[in-house]
């Protein structure tokens, strides 16, 4: 199918029912997906102690262990994504908080090998790349469930709202995961992956699901083609948001700003009140257009980090950062959702989040090479670049339509 055809023929969502409120109808799935990347967030901050300071891991295991996860969710985004299409995304998503909740299991089951501490990690690496395929059905199955309850008109918002929860998540996450090791350390970690998926069942058990789109498996270079553009663009914007979480407290150690702590709420809060006040732009005015205007005002806020002399001035950096990735996502998303054959709507959300996971997933290591050779500046310079470039690919998808 070419791009023409995908743009002018009408799909199952294009002509679904209209809703009398976008929000309400998917307000149950955007619950879910907040409870099961809660999941993930209590982990951040209590699983590298764990590692490190409970079963002795040297700091390169504890990377490995927690960018398992990562790798694993890149692997599986094509299976997630044929497996709701062809079977449902309501179903995609139930067998996704289950399998969280296996990885909860998984995660209990470690710590009965604590005195065997490599047994242990290995129990753990499982249990992250268990999680990983869970995420994977959830992501991939609530964007699909949305998109086929409002229709691709409010494709923008669909991922706007989900990605409302996922980072909503980890902000929360983080505080509660702490409070739940120091009640029960690691136990009470593993016990929340373990129950809590089930209140998320609980939500989204009498929502309306939508049919299968698919009748058989869809090779993955097929929707790659579709979708590998705004791919792209989005791989390029998520640099700037991959040093802000690896790379932002090096920056204010280095230049002795005090705590960076700051600089994940300002850009947290920029990333959430964009999509909140301004998230249907992309379903409005096209998501190139808004992507193309979001991504220089990202890379603006990467120049201000590199070239700040003041915590205030990387704070504003951080602002403008958040609130450029954040509409860029949908932007480029729901050019995405525009391109791909409508008969595999989950499997292309999937592939086009597969750019975000390639790209969190290279930044890291490079950006510490840049790092450890031209200092903690350097990173900010190239990140700058590198959003700057998504504006070509926002500029040919503009040119293409």
């Amino acid at each position: 199918m070419t791009e023409k055809q995908n743009h002018s023929s009408p799909t199952m969502a294009d002509i679904a029912p209209p809703v009398k409120s976008v929000f309400l109808t998917l307000l149950p799935l955007v619950l879910s997906v907040f409870i099961g990347f809660l999941i993930i967030g209590m982990q951040l901050p209590v699983l590298p102690i764990h590692l490190h300071v409970t079963l002795g891991m040297s700091p390169l295991v504890v990377g490995v262990v927690i960018g398992a996860q990562f790798v694993a969710a890149l692997l599986s985004r094509s299976w997630a994504g044929n497996f709701a299409d062809i079977n449902g995304p309501k179903r995609a998503m139930v067998i996704g908080l289950l399998i969280v909740t296996v990885s909860g299991i998984i995660f209990l089951i470690s710590l009965m090998f604590i005195s065997l501490a490599v047994v242990s990690v290995w129990i753990l690496l499982a249990g992250r790349i268990v999680l990983a395929l869970g995420e994977s059905l959830i992501v991939t199955g609530a964007m699909g469930w949305g998109i086929g309850l409002v229709g691709t008109r409010n494709a923008g918002k669909v991922m706007s709202w989900n990605g409302i929860a996922m980072y909503g998540a980890y902000a929360l996450g983080a505080p509660l995961g702490v409070a739940a090791s120091t009640q029960g350390g690691f136990f009470g970690i593993a016990l929340s992956a373990t129950l809590i998926p089930f209140i998320a069942l609980a939500i989204i058990a009498k929502v309306t699901g939508v049919a299968p789109v698919a009748a058989e498996r869809t090779p993955f270079y097929k929707v790659l083609n579709a979708v590998w553009k705004p791919g792209m663009g989005l791989a390029l914007c998520s640099v700037g948001f991959g040093v802000i979480e690896a790379f932002i407290a090096l920056l204010f150690t280095a230049r002795q700003w005090g705590d960076a702590s700051l600089a994940f709420t300002t850009f947290g809060l920029a990333f959430i009140g964009a999509r909140i006040f301004f998230g249907h732009l992309p379903d409005k005015l096209g998501g190139a257009r808004v992507a193309l205007v979001c991504v220089i005002i990202e890379a603006l806020g990467q120049v201000l980090i590199w070239q700040a002399d003041t915590a205030n001035v990387a704070l504003l950096g951080a602002a403008l950062t958040g609130f450029g990735y954040s509409l860029a996502f949908p932007g480029f998303g729901v050019e995405a959702v525009r391109r791909a054959p409508p008969q595999t709507r989950s499997l292309a959300m999937g592939a086009y989040v597969a750019f975000l996971d390639l790209s969190l997933g290279i930044t890291s290591p490079l950006a510490g090479v840049l790092a450890g050779e031209w200092g903690i500046g350097s990173v900010y310079l190239a990140s700058a670049v590198a959003v700057a470039l998504s504006v070509f690919m926002a500029v040919i998808l503009l040119r293409g339509r």
